[in-house]
């Protein structure tokens, strides 16, 4: 039999019904007509499925309908088929991944100004475009043979790459603009973003700094940048900015020169004035680009570069397509009560790869609620009236789910930017990683390794995002007097869990179990005496 499905449109969302053996065409509109007969029979087509299957290369054999009861009103919604959800969940972490930094990170530091070939772009034309620019920004914008090649150099092998930072400066650009505008920062400051992160923002180099700005963990926090547990306002775009703005307009002060302003920001103030001493008192970056660490010595030829082909990307042909919605498309609402992005995406019906890359700076993708906290939901505005509208009913499913978990949330408290790891027996890169909610390959790039394999004993610096907690001593010495308890306790059958045993007992809870227990992991054996009470 062939398949039919019916798409229903506006009241129901996009449903699906799938027609197969026993519901037939009449059968299937008698259904949705019972379930809101207001529902016009113009708003339901019938597609044909047999041209859907052959475009998508085989049957949608494991597509499938969940129906439920909504006030009694049934709805039915679809379960994707897999092969196209695989091929949505690649495009989309190639557009949210940090690939792209990486790559941008890796050239920064290891440029290099040998001549190329790129015949689309001659000399001249190069320097008349050099001089137009530098008579319209504060910058030290003029010709020279290292500035010529790193230009080629990314026109002719970061195209791609290119076209595709320009799509995403549609939504970062008019946010940087407006916060360098308020602190009389030059507007092409905001190319600045792109070297440093290719506007990425969880984007994380080798030494922990991290964000859209690249902050490390000691100059974020001097500039009111909080990092904890759920949160880390490096990541976020607002607050980073801000921060990132205070901080050039601090080292405009100091020098005078915005060339050695961005020149500090990337390798500390100290190195600049160094290099200057170095160079026997020059001030122009370019004469002291000699005395500078290399990645520095990279980095405004870089930014000038960025700034070069973003301002001339329609005389070299670059067509990039503009993002979903724009950054001023969004707006935020104000967390009552403690949600994961989880939540909200099923309650919302937005892709939850969305909801990360609006709300970046929450490393578990779980919004707290803070007494004297401000934290935020950014949705897309045309989600924003339907999520007050329902807050409390949001809420309330929210909590529902929090209930029937077995396994607490993570307690909020100060994160640690950066750990030393021993490595012990049995483990492996994989494993560690996994733990920390780190790439493998960061780990690599942080420690300089070469290859996969460990040495036990040996110290690893990781910048975890999963928070990360230490022993505490006292439970130590709790447990070790467990043999002079002479409370109330309990025998683990097979089967418990904390959650189930926590239940059998007034006044205990899943965090007390572990604390008068010294419990830090989930695993529970049969047999095991627990204390059910302090004392």
């Amino acid at each position: 039999m062939k398949k039919t499905y019916l798409f229903l449109i506006g009241v129901m969302s996009i449903s699906w019904i799938n027609a197969q053996d026993t519901i037939n065409k009449k059968a299937a509109l008698k259904k949705i007509e019972s379930v809101k007969p207001s529902i016009s029979k113009d708003t339901i087509q019938i597609v044909d499925t047999t041209k859907v299957i052959q475009s998508l290369g085989g049957e949608l054999k494991t597509a499938s309908i969940t129906k439920t009861s909504v006030k009694d009103s049934i709805v039915y919604t679809i379960k994707d088929h897999p092969r196209l959800a695989e091929l949505d969940s690649i495009w989309k972490q190639e557009l949210y991944s940090t690939r792209l930094f990486d790559t941008i990170n890796k050239t920064v530091r290891t440029l290099d100004y040998e001549p190329i070939e790129y015949d689309e772009l001659s000399t001249d034309t190069l320097k008349a475009r050099l001089k137009r620019l530098d008579a319209r920004t504060p910058f030290n914008i003029e010709y020279n043979p290292a500035l010529e090649s790193v230009i080629k150099r990314y026109l002719k092998r970061r195209r791609k790459s290119l076209e595709r930072l320009m799509a995403m400066k549609e939504f970062y650009f008019p946010l940087f603009e407006q916060e360098l505008d308020n602190y009389d920062i030059p507007l092409e400051v905001k190319y600045l973003a792109i070297v440093e992160s290719a506007l990425k923002p969880r984007a994380k180099s080798r030494v922990g700094a991290t964000g859209l700005w690249q902050f490390m963990y000691g100059t974020g926090k001097m500039f009111g940048l909080e990092v904890s547990s759920y949160v880390d306002e490096r990541m976020d775009p607002v607050m980073a900015t801000e921060a990132a703005c205070k901080y050039l307009a601090s080292l405009y002060k100091v020098f005078g020169d915005w060339d050695l302003a961005l020149a500090s920001y990337n390798s500390g103030p100290g190195n600049v004035t160094k290099a200057i001493r170095r160079s026997g008192g020059y001030t122009n970056y370019w004469n002291i680009r000699n005395n500078l660490p290399r990645e520095t010595a990279g980095y405004l030829p870089a930014f000038l570069a960025t700034m070069y082909i973003f301002e001339y990307a329609e005389e070299h042909g670059f067509k990039p397509e503009k993002p979903k919605f724009a950054y001023f498309e969004t707006d935020t609402v104000r967390v009552k009560k403690m949600i994961t992005l989880d939540q909200v995406s099923e309650v919302m019906q937005i892709d939850i790869e969305e909801l990360q890359f609006l709300n970046p700076s929450y490393k578990l993708d779980i919004i707290p609620f803070i007494k004297d906290e401000n934290y935020v939901l950014r949705l897309p505005l045309n989600k924003v009236g339907k999520f007050v509208t329902n807050e409390e009913q949001i809420y309330a499913i929210a909590q529902e789910e929090f209930d029937k978990r077995e396994k607490p949330l993570p307690k909020f408290f100060e994160a640690q930017d950066r750990i030393r790891y021993r490595v012990r027996s049995g483990d492996y890169l994989g494993k560690i990683a996994r733990r920390y909610g780190v790439r493998v390959s960061q780990i690599k790039r942080w420690n300089g390794l070469r290859s996969n394999n460990l040495k036990i004993g040996r110290r690893l610096t990781i910048y975890p995002r999963r928070p990360v907690t230490t022993r505490s001593k006292k439970k130590t010495i709790a447990k070790t007097s467990n043999k002079n308890y002479s409370g109330k306790t309990y025998t683990v059958r097979k089967g418990d869990t904390l959650w189930s045993i926590a239940k059998k007992f007034n006044g205990v809870t899943i965090d007390k179990l572990r604390q008068w227990n010294d419990i830090r992991s989930k695993g529970l054996k049969p047999g095991m005496k627990l204390k059910i009470s302090k004392t």
